[in-house]
């Protein structure tokens, strides 16, 4: 039986890294991205169609600010992959540089929609197909990121709001992992520029995929042993 995989969340060096990761263990994985809306978001640049990750990727369609859309994507995942085994939502948001006062209303629409609310609706329809199934693993990454700003720099005023939400959720999720039939693993980085790494130690963990490592928080970073 092969194993399903699920990739959610935003495109970023550490869900890339992550896909790369996946390729090395499946022939086959999906992936959903959150779209990037922002009005000053950068756009994703596909990675060359010869990558292993290119050639496994099967991409879905998602939008994260509907309960309808969240149902589809795991019934989607479901018929590609046959079943879904792992998982794994990558919080890592863009950062929006703006001086409140400038601030579109449409970025803060789209900062609950896409990037708070979806997490729930997305989270309740895996749940629940963990749930039935009685097995499955869930698997929250997201890294550290803070605010920044300064004299020569406007601070970052969306993408800490949604890391916060996403980490207040992961904290929910991880103590009542102990009363749910699927594991619950959380996975927190604190160093840019080591997604390579990271993502590697994700995997890893997952591969494991030790009960006892249900409801706890691992985190990577420059005094984690693996490396």
């Amino acid at each position: 039986m092969t194993r399903g995989i699920l990739i959610a969340g935003n495109d970023s060096a550490l869900s890339r890294a992550l896909e790369a990761e996946a390729a090395k263990r499946v022939e086959r994985f999906a992936v959903a991205l959150i779209p990037n809306r922002f009005a000053a978001a950068p756009q994703r640049v596909s990675a060359a169609p010869e990558t292993p990750e290119e050639k496994a990727r099967i991409p879905l369609d998602w939008n994260p600010g509907s309960s309808i859309s969240a149902r589809t994507l795991v019934l989607s995942a479901e018929n590609r992959l046959e079943h879904i085994d792992e998982a794994i939502l990558i919080c890592s948001p863009p950062s929006i540089r703006r001086a409140a006062a400038g601030l579109p209303l449409s970025d803060v629409e789209i900062l609950i929609n896409d990037h708070i609310k979806g997490w729930f609706f997305l989270v309740k329809e895996i749940t629940s197909v963990f749930t039935n199934r009685k097995r499955g693993t869930l698997a929250l990454v997201y890294n550290e990121i803070s605010p920044g700003g300064g004299r020569e720099e406007a601070a970052d005023l969306l993408g800490p709001s949604a890391a916060a939400s996403f980490r207040a959720l992961t904290g929910s999720l991880l103590a009542a992992a102990k009363n749910e039939p699927y594991l619950t693993m959380g996975f927190s980085g604190a160093e840019a520029g080591d997604e390579a790494g990271f993502a590697a130690f994700v995997l890893k963990t997952l591969d494991e995929g030790n009960s006892k490592s249900s409801g706890k928080l691992n985190k990577y970073g420059k005094f984690s042993f693996f490396r």
